[in-house]
C-alpha cells in the first residue's frame, strides 16, 4: 500500500514539474509593448465569417471532408493523432479507451477542418495568420481536456479522492477570482520571498537615485578581475531574475569566477512618475556607471542587459558613443530585439491602431501595469499559461506549482507612460536601429558607432523576442559581435545554468546578412552557454587584483543590504 502511495506521489510531483516546465517555456516574459485586444480577435472571426459567405462552395467542401473524417472516426479507421508535443492528451486512456480515442479524433477532425478552411480562404497572409490564431483560441478553449468528463486523469482522481479534488478546485477557483483577476494562478506565491529564498547573493546597496538602486555583490574569491560588470534588467520585471535562487543565479555564477558584479534594481514607478522616459532612465544609468567607476577605480565596465533593459542599454551605448565616452568596454545583450520583427504572435496585432490604443491607455493611467499585461499575454499561449492551470488547479484540485521562475514572472512591475510610448515607437518605426532617427539626452543615436565587443544571446523557441529579430538587432551595431543561439525559450535562455542536462546552443563566428544561413552553418555545442559567457567576459575583464574586503567607497558608503528596498516596493 505504501509503495502505491509513493508511486502516486511521484506521479503528482512529476506532473507539477512538467506543468512548470511547460509554462516556463511558454512564458512571454517582460514584454510591455502592444498587448492583445478582444476586438482584434473578434475582427478576425468576422473576416472568417465573411469568407464563408463569399465562398459557400469552400464551406461545403470542408464540411464534406469533415463528415468523411468523422465517419472514419466512428468506424475506428481514422489515423488522426495529436502532435507529440501536445501534452494535453498524454494520458494512456486517449489511446487505449475506444470512447476517449473517438472523442480525441473527433476533436482533431473539427479543429483541422477549421484551420484548413482558413488556409484555403482568400484572405491575405497577415489576416490569415490572425485568423489562425483566433481559431486556435476557440479550439483550445473547447478542448475536451478542459472538462471533467472529457479528462480521464481528472475523472480518475475524482474517483480516488471521492470528490475532494473538486472541493479543492472550487476553493482554488474562488481564490483566483478574488486575487488573480479570474485567471488560474501559475505559481504558489506563498512559497517564495525576495531576500528569503530568492535574491540571496550577499551584497550592499551602494548608490540610490529616484529611478534605481545599485547593488554591489560581495566577492567569494581571493582575487577578482579589475574591470567591473553591471547588470541592466528589464524595466517591466524585477531585477532578481539574474539572482534567482542558489544554483540558478547568474550573479552567483559570475562572482564565483572572480568577476566584480553590480546590478541595477529599477524602482517601481507610479502614476506620478509618468514622465520618466528614455532620457531619465539613461541619465540614471550614467549615474550608476559613475558610482561603479568610483567604487572600483576602473575607467570602464562591461554591461549585461536583457529584453527591454537591453533597449535601454543600447540607447545608453549609442548616447555615449556620440559623446565620445568610452565608459562601456563591452556589452552582453540577452533576448534583445531592438526594432520591428515580423516573427511572433504579437507582431500580428501590432498595427497603428493597436499601438495608438496602447499609448492612450498608459498615458491615461500614467503607467502600464505589468500584472495586467501578464494576464493579457497569457492568452497568446493559452495551453501553456491558462488551460494547463485550469486543469491542474480546478479539475485535479492541486495547488499551483512552487517554481521560482514563475514567481518572478508574476512579480511584475509598472512602466511609466513616457517610456512605454518611446518603446512602442522604437518597435513600430525602428527608431533605435535607424541611424539618427532617435535622440537620447540630445545626442542622435547611431548603433553602428558602438564598436566595443558585444555578445548577443537568443532562444530558438522565444516567442516574445524571436531569435531572428535578435540576430537582426545584433547586426545593427559596429565592431565585433558574437551571436549565441540557445535551444530554449525567452526565460530559459537566461536561466540556463550548467546543471541543465538538456541545454545546448549554436555557434557561428560569421554574422552574415541571413539568419537562416547563419544557423545552417552553425555548430551545435552541448551544455549551457553560461560557461562561454563567463569565459568571454573574463577575457575582457583585465588583470586580477586582491578582492576588496569592504563594499562601496569612501564617497559611496553602503546604504543597506542586498537585495535593497526598491525590489520590495509594491
Amino acid at each position: 500500500m505504501s509503495a502505491g502511495k509513493a508511486s502516486t506521489s511521484e506521479t503528482a510531483a512529476t506532473g507539477q514539474i512538467d506543468l512548470a516546465e511547460q509554462a516556463t517555456d511558454g512564458l512571454l516574459g517582460p514584454n510591455p509593448f502592444v498587448g492583445l485586444r478582444a476586438e482584434d480577435v473578434v475582427t478576425s472571426f468576422r473576416a472568417i465569417g465573411e469568407q464563408a459567405i463569399q465562398h459557400p462552395m469552400l464551406v461545403v467542401e470542408q464540411e464534406a471532408a469533415l463528415i468523411r473524417e468523422l465517419i472514419a472516426v466512428m468506424a475506428g479507421q481514422s489515423e488522426l493523432a495529436p502532435p507529440k508535443v501536445d501534452k494535453r492528451f498524454g494520458d494512456q486512456a486517449w489511446q487505449e479507451n475506444p470512447f476517449y480515442r473517438m472523442v480525441l479524433q473527433g476533436y482533431l477532425a473539427w479543429t483541422n477542418a477549421l484551420q484548413q478552411f482558413v488556409d484555403r480562404s482568400a484572405l491575405d497572409d497577415r489576416t490569415k495568420s490572425r485568423a489562425r490564431f483566433a481559431v486556435s483560441l476557440m479550439t483550445d478553449a473547447l478542448a475536451p481536456t478542459n472538462t471533467l468528463f472529457g479528462n480521464p486523469a481528472a475523472l480518475r482522481k475524482t474517483w480516488e479522492d471521492r470528490g475532494q479534488n473538486l472541493v479543492n478546485g472550487f476553493k482554488n477557483l474562488v481564490d483566483d477570482i478574488n486575487s488573480n483577476g479570474g485567471l488560474p494562478s501559475q505559481v504558489d506565491k506563498k512559497a517564495f520571498a525576495v531576500g528569503g529564498n530568492l535574491a540571496l547573493s550577499p551584497g550592499k546597496v551602494v548608490f540610490r537615485n529616484p529611478i534605481l538602486e545599485l547593488i554591489q555583490y560581495s566577492p567569494t574569491t581571493d582575487t577578482v578581475y579589475e574591470r567591473p560588470h553591471l547588470i541592466v534588467p528589464p524595466e517591466i520585471n524585477k531585477f532578481y531574475v539574474f539572482d534567482l535562487s542558489p544554483g540558478k543565479s547568474m550573479v552567483e555564477y559570475m562572482v564565483a569566477h572572480g568577476l566584480q558584479m553590480f546590478a541595477v534594481s529599477w524602482r517601481n514607478p507610479t502614476a506620478e512618475d509618468r514622465n520618466w522616459g528614455m532620457d531619465a532612465y539613461v541619465a540614471a544609468l550614467r549615474e550608476a556607471i559613475a558610482a561603479v567607476r568610483d567604487i572600483t577605480g576602473s575607467p570602464d565596465l562591461i554591461v549585461h542587459a536583457a529584453c527591454s533593459g537591453a533597449m535601454t542599454a543600447a540607447a545608453l551605448a549609442g548616447h555615449l558613443a556620440a559623446s565620445g565616452d568610452t565608459s562601456i568596454h563591452a556589452m552582453v545583450m540577452m533576448v534583445a530585439v531592438l526594432g520591428q520583427t515580423s516573427d511572433g504572435t504579437l507582431s500580428l496585432f501590432a498595427t497603428d491602431e493597436t499601438t495608438a490604443a496602447a499609448k492612450l491607455k498608459s498615458q491615461t493611467a500614467g503607467v502600464l501595469d505589468g500584472m495586467e499585461m501578464n494576464r493579457i499575454f497569457a492568452w497568446l499561449r493559452p495551453n501553456d499559461l491558462v488551460w494547463n492551470y485550469w486543469v491542474n488547479n480546478y479539475l485535479l484540485g492541486n495547488a499551483p506549482p512552487a517554481f521560482d521562475i514563475l514567481y518572478w514572472s508574476n512579480d511584475a512591475t509598472r512602466l511609466p507612460a513616457a517610456l512605454h510610448s518611446e518603446i512602442l515607437d522604437m518597435f513600430t518605426d525602428n527608431r533605435l536601429v535607424r541611424p539618427g532617427a532617435m535622440k537620447v539626452l540630445g545626442n542622435p543615436i547611431d548603433l553602428s558607432k558602438v564598436t566595443c565587443d558585444k555578445m548577443f544571446v537568443a532562444g530558438t523557441t522565444d516567442h516574445i523576442t524571436p531569435w531572428k529579430g535578435v540576430y537582426d538587432s545584433a547586426r545593427a551595431f559596429g565592431g565585433k559581435t558574437d551571436f549565441i543561439l540557445s535551444s530554449s525559450g525567452h526565460i530559459q535562455s537566461l536561466i540556463n545554468p550548467p546543471s541543465s542536462k538538456k541545454a545546448k546552443y549554436f555557434l557561428n563566428p560569421q554574422l552574415g546578412p541571413s539568419a537562416d544561413d547563419w544557423l545552417r552553418l552553425a555548430t551545435t555545442e552541448s551544455g549551457s552557454w553560461w560557461s562561454l559567457w563567463q569565459t568571454w567576459s573574463s577575457e575582457r575583464s583585465g588583470g586580477k587584483r586582491e578582492a576588496p574586503t569592504t563594499l562601496g567607497s569612501e564617497r559611496l558608503k553602503p546604504i543597506g543590504p542586498a537585495p535593497g528596498s526598491y525590489v520590495l516596493e509594491p
